[in-house]
């Protein structure tokens, strides 16, 4: 099976799905990352850019991705770019890599760039023809995830529960390459509140750790 991750910024592929990314490549599935954005200067110093993306790199084999793809669009500037190149350049990675599994951001995200990354990738998983993903889940991305003006189309609503109590701690070890984006508990962005969110979400289906999904759409 093929499964693409697809993440607005590097490290929300690991916070949201690394310990079933982790699932995926020990049963002998091919996980494929894409990371949607670069930061640009003089938002973002050249040092800084750089450490992220290197981690990202590690962060992703220690899991065992098959590839991580970089789109370089620019980070928090994503409504600066056309619509077409942008949904095109989503849709050329979503036909190379022909996935049967993508994992996307909640579209409620209060990150303008995860909202935006969901759009662009709704339009290339389109079931169209025989060859789109039959399976599609949001993920949720703490310090993102939960921070929008509360209402009934920000909401995660998880339906879709992954064990990952044999993967925790792999992730834990993934996230803790990421010494840029990481700060101490109880920052959201912390190894403390990722601990306690897969172990909240675990305990919701009577699991030691899980991450939770939103099902977008499935094809039997």
């Amino acid at each position: 099976m093929k499964v693409l991750v697809i993440a607005p910024h590097p490290d929300d592929e690991i916070i949201g799905v690394g310990g079933t990314i982790a699932n995926r490549t020990k049963k002998g599935d091919e996980v494929y990352v894409c990371i949607v954005t670069k930061g640009t200067i003089p938002i973002f110093n050249p040092e800084f850019i750089e450490q992220g993306r290197k981690e990202c790199r590690e962060a992703d084999k220690k899991l065992g991705v098959k590839e991580t793809i970089f789109l370089d669009f620019p980070a928090v500037m994503l409504e600066t770019i056309p619509r077409y190149k942008f949904n095109a350049k989503i849709a050329e990675v979503v036909e190379k890599i022909n996935p049967d599994e993508v994992y996307l951001p909640h579209r409620g995200d209060m990150q303008l760039d995860h909202q935006m990354v969901v759009d662009a990738a709704m339009v290339a998983v389109r079931p169209r023809g025989n060859n789109y993903p039959k399976r599609v889940y949001a993920y949720e991305t703490l310090s993102e995830t939960g921070w929008n003006i509360p209402n009934v189309n920000n909401e995660f609503i998880p339906t879709v529960y992954e064990d990952i109590t044999d993967t925790i701690e792999l992730k834990i070890e993934a996230m803790n390459i990421f010494k840029s984006q990481l700060a101490p508990f109880p920052a959201a962005r912390s190894i403390g509140a990722i601990e306690a969110l897969a172990k909240f979400r675990g305990a919701t289906v009577s699991l030691k750790s899980a991450e939770a999904f939103s099902l977008i759409r499935e094809v039997k």
